[in-house]
């Protein structure tokens, strides 16, 4: 607990040493640093004072009170430092909340260096306590990228186009976690729990896992690339019952027995289309036997089917883990199959 009150304060502190000033110019507010939309069409006035929240690059992140979102992204030009006749006196430095997180961690790690931290993933497991009752996430990749265009696994490669990428047509591992669902950060390190939850994912150290595991891991997990499976492993890994090798290994057996079924044969054959939730458990009764597509929750986003839930209980194979566990209800009834590509 006080350790977490320890990088409370720190942030609180950082947090106040925020500028505000008036812009010189009526700027454009944009929801993102690409500058590519800007919600509301959002100007700023040179009448009234902003909090700068951060400054990245030439740009600077202000809080625009009343919008929704309230945080936007403007270049520096529309700031001039200095005595204009606009400008508030500038009493302190602009915060890079970012650094200013990776400090207060290095700060609490120094002032708890009298306790040796364990390796990540030192501790021994039994595997006879290995979670018997889990949701298998699993991700059509397509309709991801739609609504997280920025995202590194969402970048396309020139020639995907005349080569498909795995993941275009193929399931992805969103998370395997285990139930109900606080069920999370399981005899973990606070410094590890906490750098997760500031998405400091990539300060997190390795997990262990072996090459190969790695190799099959960002196959079939394209957020491999930026740092997912430490994410997940963390939050809801840990949680599992076994060391991350193993957690893993499970997963992508999961995942890999979905995408050799009927369920992924039907979601390729009708990419671009609208299917219901009808149709897909009828795949899941066809492929692992009926009354299991009765365990499994559509999600869809703007119209797109974004993520398979699998409700797992006890079982050797997906099969016995679906007939295992109990039927669920889903909100989502019907969506699109996305293409790959933006704009589809």
């Amino acid at each position: 607990m006080i350790r977490v009150w320890f990088l409370s304060l720190l942030l609180t502190l950082s947090l106040s040493a925020r500028s505000t000033a008036v812009p010189t110019q009526e700027c454009k507010a944009f929801n993102n640093m690409k500058h590519t939309r800007n919600t509301h069409h959002v100007i700023l006035d040179t009448t009234k004072k902003y909090t700068i929240l951060k400054h990245h690059k030439g740009q600077n992140l202000i809080l625009v009170k009343g919008e929704q979102p309230a945080q936007r992204w403007v270049d520096d030009a529309c700031f001039t430092k200095g005595s204009g006749a606009n400008v508030l006196p500038v009493t302190s430095s602009v915060v890079n909340i970012d650094d200013e997180i990776d400090d207060a961690l290095k700060k609490l790690d120094i002032t708890y260096n009298t306790k040796k931290y364990k390796n990540i993933n030192s501790k021994k497991y039994n595997n006879e306590n290995i979670s018997r009752n889990n949701l298998l996430a699993l991700s059509w990749h397509n309709a991801f990228c739609e609504t997280h265009r920025t995202k590194k696994e969402c970048r396309r490669r020139l020639l995907s186009i005349l080569k498909p990428q795995y993941y275009e047509k193929h399931f992805v591992l969103h998370g395997l976690w285990p139930q109900p669902k606080n069920r999370t950060y399981c005899n973990l390190e606070r410094k590890y729990i906490t750098m997760d939850r500031y998405k400091r994912w990539n300060k997190i150290p390795d997990i262990g896992l072996s090459s190969k595991t790695k190799e099959k891991l960002s196959k079939v997990m394209p957020g491999f690339i930026s740092n997912l499976h430490k994410h997940e492993w963390i939050k809801h890994g840990s949680c599992y019952g076994t060391d991350a090798e193993q957690y893993y290994q499970d997963a992508i057996d999961f995942t890999e027995q979905i995408n050799s079924s009927k369920v992924n044969e039907f979601f390729v054959k009708h990419i671009g289309k609208r299917v219901t939730l009808k149709q897909i458990r009828d795949q899941f009764d066809s492929s692992f036997g009926t009354g299991t597509g009765k365990r499994v929750e559509l999600k869809c986003k703007n119209g797109l089917i974004t993520e398979l839930w699998l409700h797992l209980g006890n079982g050797s194979d997906i099969a016995s883990m679906l007939k295992n566990a109990k039927p669920v209800h889903s909100r989502c009834q019907k969506g699109l199959i996305d293409r790959a590509g933006f704009g589809r």
